[in-house]
């Protein structure tokens, strides 16, 4: 009987070819639209925890109050090569790295750009290596700065690849910041992101004389030693940095951060992201599920005595249900196939052009789950939504629904 459902099914659907396109549409609409909120968000979250992954469980960072983690805002607290020494003692860690960042002016053959720049100190060569793990930065062209160098630079990719000075600029070059020359040493290999990659990266000293920042530092990375807790040797840093700056909890003027707390600060943004992109989709399936319950609703009064016969003939209220359920879960299953397939190509497109200007950090989740996902829920809008008319269709008295005109 069930095949026999399917047929009477599809021939009804068949039979009512614009009504059925326009109810398919609307649930293609709802599918496509949350598969693509979905799918992007859940490639944030993916790209998110990964980059945190990467980090380790050994490190934590300091920053001044008010800065965000990276680079690009500053604040107007400042920490200074004192308070790394402060950190330096504490027994538990292995070493500190530490940068500063400013924007500078930028010349290359006539053009001018403005963009970050970064002093790193390269005394300590493991004090590189950790700046190198924690942004991912590898050589491509040439080689890494190293201690001893004054007036020298090592460029992101943006800078040979995508022409960021309308031109390709490679090792040997010179380019003036803030009208100093330097000589280009290396070109890093990409990071994935834009932005990252039309950083410039210079020595600490060299940072010092260009902008006259005396002892400032902006940002630190700390390892911690193996077999320690970074969270118990984060506080620990924390009361001996609130001691030596004179700070108690309602004047700290630093943050310490952790990977887990910053990770867990950067969850509870996306989850208020994905609540509110859920949201929009809802709207979407509901207006679809009203689709499908009205065109089922429609085709009820219409099929009166198609139902009555079948039913004098023989038909269950089971077998009507059946036929009605049938239908109803056709069209959300072709809409909700249209709707995947149209939004894995949209997402996949919203993805290139986001890596084009902001880098990897966009990506479209396909994952399993949400592909599955989708379909099913496609099926299950359609079921639900023509659940009631079924049933009214199923219930239709013999003798009534066969003098139906």
């Amino acid at each position: 009987m069930i095949g026999d459902s399917f047929r009477i099914a599809y021939r009804s659907l068949k039979e009512r070819k614009v009504r059925s396109i326009l109810t398919i549409v609307g649930i293609f609409i709802a599918i496509f639209t949350v598969f693509v909120l979905l799918s992007l968000s859940v490639g944030l979250n993916e790209t998110i925890e990964e980059q945190f992954r990467l980090l380790g469980t050994d490190k934590f960072f300091v920053m001044p109050k008010g800065t965000l983690m990276g680079m690009g805002q500053t604040s107007n607290v400042e920490l200074t090569l004192d308070d790394v020494g402060v950190i330096e003692k504490v027994n538990e860690i292995e070493m500190v790295s530490y940068y500063n960042f400013a924007s500078v002016k930028i010349e290359f053959k006539d053009v001018v750009k403005y963009y970050l720049v970064i002093g790193i100190p390269y005394e300590d060569i493991n004090g590189w290596e950790v700046f190198r793990e924690v942004y991912n930065l590898d050589t491509e062209d040439g080689r890494a700065l190293k201690k001893g160098d004054r007036k020298k630079v090592v460029i992101g990719s943006e800078y040979k690849h995508n022409n960021y000075m309308g031109r390709e600029v490679k090792v040997n070059d010179k380019l003036l910041l803030n009208d100093v020359e330097y000589d280009v040493v290396g070109i890093l290999e990409s990071v994935g992101n834009s932005q990252d990659d039309k950083q410039i990266y210079m020595t600490f000293e060299d940072f010092k004389e260009l902008f006259d920042s005396g002892d400032r530092v902006d940002f630190m990375m700390v390892q911690i030693k193996q077999g320690y807790d970074v969270t118990d040797v984060a506080d620990k840093t924390e009361r001996r940095l609130m001691k030596a700056r004179e700070v108690d909890e309602d004047t700290l003027d630093f943050t310490i951060s952790t990977p887990e707390q910053l990770l867990e600060s950067f969850g509870m943004v996306l989850n208020i992201l994905m609540a509110f992109l859920i949201g929009i989709g809802a709207i979407s399936i509901l207006v679809g599920g009203i689709g499908i319950a009205n065109t089922m609703y429609t085709s009820v009064l219409e099929r009166r005595k198609e139902i009555g016969t079948m039913k004098a003939i023989g038909a269950k209220n089971s077998d009507i249900l059946s036929i009605f359920i049938i239908e109803a879960g056709i069209l959300g299953l072709i809409g909700g196939v249209l709707g995947l397939l149209f939004g894995v190509v949209v997402a996949k497109i919203i993805e290139y052009i986001a890596q084009l200007y902001v880098g990897e950090i966009i990506q479209a989740s396909m994952s399993p789950i949400i592909l599955i996902g989708s379909l099913a829920f496609g099926f299950i809008i359609g079921i639900i939504s023509g659940y009631f008319p079924s049933r009214q269709a199923s219930g239709l008295n013999p003798v009534d629904a066969l003098r139906y005109e």
